[in-house]
């Protein structure tokens, strides 16, 4: 049995089922989602997701699911399913399937009568294109399969309802045929690697609902075109492969496709497997340029989440090469142009955020981990030179965001518009307008001043690196004071008021390379997170003590944007408390932090499989919710992991 397995008694429990999805991607944008029925219960799910750049920045849902028929000897037997009014499922082929499993590709095995039917799917690399293959493992007698495809054409943020635009036609091509709905959309061409027959017989099928979103308040009822259905002989052993791009294919080339696609994928045998697996799905390949998308399905590439995250799913799965693609040759050029002072660019690059206060600094931490990697010197030869113009673009007051005072800390204005990653509004307000010195944004200021003078010794400049330091000093002096309220650290501070409520953006003072706190006070700071907020699943946003604690991210969007940061759990904030903790307790701290790696491991099985949400509910059993799978989430259980694999090749060292 492998490490993704799951057996009938599973599979066929609607309730336990529909509550598990997967996602593939190409590492281009494309993505295909679905439960592990292939029953879709999001707008977001379907066979074949893409972005189309000339109609706008969304993903597109260009064919939402294929249905199957197996027919022997005259009988039906239908393996679709879809929700419809009154909970109702049709037609209910769930009842077939024996297991699914994933531990290479998806695989899912059904059993009808005496047949057995194998059904593969994956997405082709760096092309718009889907392949289905289907193995008939086991039959007795002559045995078709009917294949009808259910198209969208229409963006993830919307619904299709029956219209007089859209185009039931269907185009000739080799051995299949070619849909195209609207004019403003591409052809997508449905192909077999074998000569199929098609019957044209358009119909819609109605009012096919979405649970997730009924569930998230939003418009949750679809109609979805069936232009008509494919038909084919098989024998037993015989495999064939269905194809769905926007570009026509040889169908002789299908199985060379696919034997070359297999090759590519690695096993998901345990969760270092699987999460190595989901931070490779985050890469988005344009061109020459590569970014890391913040998460699926429905995030773009954020300058903070990318930052955060690129280190641990570039560099720590050992794969230098997209580091070098995402930073070196995408982020690098990016910040050069947002810091060059033209107004015009910044707005173009506003979408990416990287005008938010700490997107610039998490870079910065980005290139420390970098450092740590390989060593400080290769660090400061590729980036000590963009260290230092970041510092000087936040001391010079260039930064639009961030203002830095005489006292050496920054402060930002979180009243109209947020300015940290807690940035849940309403009403175009910021729910948690975190505003004046933020603790975490102080934290990585500190980091970056002490870094940015390890840089300069690096290159030789020691009387800048001293001045550095000097500065460094005067921002921790004001750090402490201005934080420290002498059991724990403020979350923000304007002005006279000190807010104390107990987050875990304090944990950032602790966790990184360089802490402004003595050892004493990061202990402190680690106890209250260890003892207000630390879960299985990460760190609540807000301690279960607070009159504002609500833990439960559910209801309509306006209810889920009011709890969103007060109270459910972020897994991303794991990897600074593993840190803070480590630093802290150091080897005797391993076995503690190995048992907290077990909550997450149990993830690797439920909701989105072999990847982690973006959040979780404050209280148990700690749902998942949000995205259904976040890049900043896996990174930092890849770093904690990465952390406890160094402490313990340090142990052996000195064993030895």
């Amino acid at each position: 049995m492998s490490y993704l397995n799951f057996d009938k008694t599973l599979l066929v429990n609607l309730e336990r089922s529909l509550s598990k999805e997967m996602i593939r991607t190409n590492r281009a944008g494309v993505y295909n989602s679905t439960t592990l029925v292939d029953c879709n219960t999001r707008k977001y799910h379907g066979q074949l997701v893409m972005p189309l750049p000339h109609l706008s920045e969304d993903n597109y849902v260009l064919l939402s699911s294929l249905d199957e028929t197996v027919i022997q000897h005259g009988a039906e037997f239908n393996l679709g399913i879809h929700k419809y009014g009154h909970n109702e499922f049709s037609p209910n082929g769930h009842k077939y399937i024996r297991e699914f499993d994933c531990i290479v590709i998806s695989k899912t095995t059904y059993r009808v009568g005496g047949v057995i039917l194998t059904k593969e799917r994956m997405l082709v690399s760096f092309e718009p294109r889907v392949l289905i293959r289907y193995t008939l493992v086991q039959a007795h007698s002559a045995t078709t399969l009917r294949f009808r495809p259910f198209l969208a054409f229409r963006s993830v943020n919307e619904l299709t309802h029956e219209n007089d635009r859209a185009c039931a036609n269907m185009d000739e091509c080799a051995n299949g045929r070619v849909a195209q709905m609207y004019p403003e959309f591409p052809q997508l061409y449905m192909q077999f690697s074998k000569k199929a027959d098609y019957c044209h017989e358009p119909h819609w099928y109605k009012n096919i609902e979405y649970q997730k979103e009924q569930e998230r308040g939003f418009e949750y009822k679809e109609d979805l075109l069936v232009p008509g259905w494919f038909e084919l002989p098989m024998r037993q052993g015989e495999s064939v492969i269905f194809s769905a791009g926007i570009s026509e294919v040889k169908p002789t080339s299908l199985k060379a496709l696919w034997n070359k696609e297999t090759e590519r994928r690695n096993s998901r045998d345990d969760m270092f497997a699987c999460l190595k697996n989901s931070a490779a799905q985050f890469y988005r390949r344009e061109g020459d340029k590569c970014h890391l998308l913040a998460g699926y399905p429905w995030f773009g590439a954020t300058a903070r989440e990318e930052f955060f995250a690129t280190p641990s799913c570039t560099l720590d799965i050992d794969r230098p090469e997209y580091w070098d693609a995402i930073i070196d040759k995408t982020a690098v050029e990016e910040v050069r142009t947002f810091m060059s002072g033209d107004d015009e660019a910044r707005r173009a690059l506003r979408l990416r955020g990287l005008d938010e206060p700490d997107a610039l600094l998490w870079l910065v931490r980005a290139f420390q981990k970098y450092a740590h990697k390989y060593t400080p010197a290769d660090a400061a030869k590729k980036y000590g030179t963009l260290v230092q113009d970041i510092i000087a673009f936040y001391r010079k007051q260039h930064h639009p965001r961030a203002l830095l005072h005489q006292n050496g800390l920054l402060w930002v204005d979180g009243t109209q518009r947020p300015a940290t990653w807690m940035n849940a509004s309403e009403w175009g307000r910021p729910i948690t307008p975190r505003t004046g010195y933020v603790v975490e944004i102080n934290a990585l200021w500190y980091n970056a001043l002490r870094f940015a003078g390890e840089m300069l010794r690096e290159l030789g400049k020691e009387p800048s690196a001293d001045l550095m330091d000097y500065q460094a000093e005067i921002t921790r002096d004001a750090f402490v004071s201005t934080f420290w309220n002498g059991v724990y650290l403020d979350d923000y501070v304007v002005g006279d008021y000190h807010n104390r409520e107990v987050r875990p953006n304090q944990i950032w003072a602790a966790g990184l390379p360089y802490s402004p706190l003595d050892r004493k006070q990061q202990k402190a700071v680690v106890d209250i997170c260890t003892k207000e907020l630390l879960t299985p699943k990460g760190l609540r946003t807000l301690s279960p003590k607070s009159g504002d604690y609500r833990p439960v991210y559910i209801g309509g969007q306006l209810e889920r944007d009011r709890n969103f940061h007060n109270g459910p759990v972020w897994p991303f904030t794991i990897a600074a408390y593993a840190r803070a903790y480590m630093n802290v307790y150091k080897y005797s701290g391993r076995g503690f932090m190995e048992r907290l790696l077990v909550g997450f491991e149990a993830e690797m099985a439920e909701l989105c499989i072999g990847t982690l949400n973006e959040l979780y509910d404050g209280n148990p059993p700690y749902k998942g919710h949000g995205g259904m799978s976040y890049a900043p989430s896996v990174a930092a259980v890849i770093s904690v992991i990465d952390t406890l694999r160094k402490y313990q090749n340090e142990e052996k060292e000195v064993q030895l």
